[in-house]
């Protein structure tokens, strides 16, 4: 790492989301609750597919991916938060900062790409049904999955490269709950224009690549589903996608509010809002925007509370 006349900081002070020290309490327990339903939900997905044969089929072994990576996203910057508010020291080391961020790009990349091969998923099961068994075969499904990691392991090293070669002299607090690229700019005084290119353009082609991908999916079933004859068909095909995409706006909708703009725009307050939607909130809503419109899975997890399930593998 690169370092001009500074000396390198042991820790990032966070502002975290409140400075107000009677608030503290209550914002540990209402994360504590968040980070606690968020696993358990994730995890009655994951156990749901394990161990329900009728759920071996290539969506729900997206789904059962994708709750994995939101168990881990989630933890990547809620724990140190709990324990912040605990303390009342909002700190984070300089090789925790690195770590933080990092797994961060890293997860999400990852969700970006696996969120995509759900949605090719739902056009071959839409628009080529008589192909479907044959396109997404398991060796298929694997190969999509393990390209998501390697595009979120990429976009990863180059950001927190980038981020972590610059100079932290003038200041060490970081005006957010976590670390993240944005905030962390705002504490250099250096010149940042190839990180925030690298982030526009990188993360750009990350983001937005995914994106297309995925809007060239649900262009294509639209264009399938509105040619269907039947109502009751119409209405099927289309819920098998509403879950889907409600999450891809959530997901997408927060994540390019905060990567994607110039840093004369980043704006810490309204931000740290933002980010507690992709960080948090999306990680807390998708097990029940899954489960609630999806009568397979309800059932999968009502027999897995209950015990009576035989297991198998996809």
């Amino acid at each position: 790492m690169t370092w001009i006349n500074c000396t390198l900081p042991t820790e990032f002070m966070l502002v975290g989301l409140s400075e107000i020290p009677s608030l503290q309490s209550l914002l540990f327990v209402m994360f504590f609750s968040i980070y606690i339903v968020t696993l358990l939900g994730n995890i009655c997905i994951i156990f749901a597919y394990q161990y329900s044969s009728n759920l071996h089929t290539p969506m729900y072994f997206f789904l059962a991916n994708f709750s994995f990576l939101d168990i881990c996203y989630i933890s990547t910057t809620v724990p140190n938060m709990l324990y912040n508010f605990l303390h009342g020291h909002n700190a984070i080391s300089f090789y925790g900062c690195v770590v933080q961020l990092y797994f961060l790009m890293l997860l999400g990349s990852t969700e970006c790409y696996i969120l995509a091969a759900m949605a090719y998923d739902r056009y071959n099961a839409i628009c080529r049904p008589l192909r479907y068994t044959i396109i997404m075969n398991k060796v298929a499904c694997t190969n999509y999955v393990f390209g998501s990691w390697v595009i979120g392991i990429g976009n990863s090293v180059i950001h927190t490269t980038l981020t972590f070669t610059l100079p932290f002299c003038s200041s060490t607090k970081i005006n957010y709950f976590f670390c993240d690229i944005p905030p962390l700019l705002n504490l250099v005084e250096a010149d940042t224009s190839i990180n925030e290119l690298a982030t526009f353009i990188i993360g750009g082609f990350v983001t937005m690549g995914s994106l297309l991908l995925t809007i060239i999916s649900y262009s294509m079933i639209i264009s399938t589903i509105v040619k269907i004859n039947s109502s009751s068909g119409r209405k099927k095909a289309f819920s098998t996608c509403v879950s889907h995409f409600t999450v891809v706006t959530i997901f997408y909708g927060s994540g390019i509010f905060i990567y994607l703009k110039p840093k004369s725009n980043y704006i810490m307050d309204y931000d740290r809002l933002v980010a507690v939607m992709y960080t948090v909130i999306a990680p807390l809503l998708n097990p029940f925007i899954y489960s609630l419109r999806n009568n397979d899975v309800k059932v999968a997890v009502r027999k897995l509370v209950c015990g009576g399930v035989t297991a198998h593998k996809y």
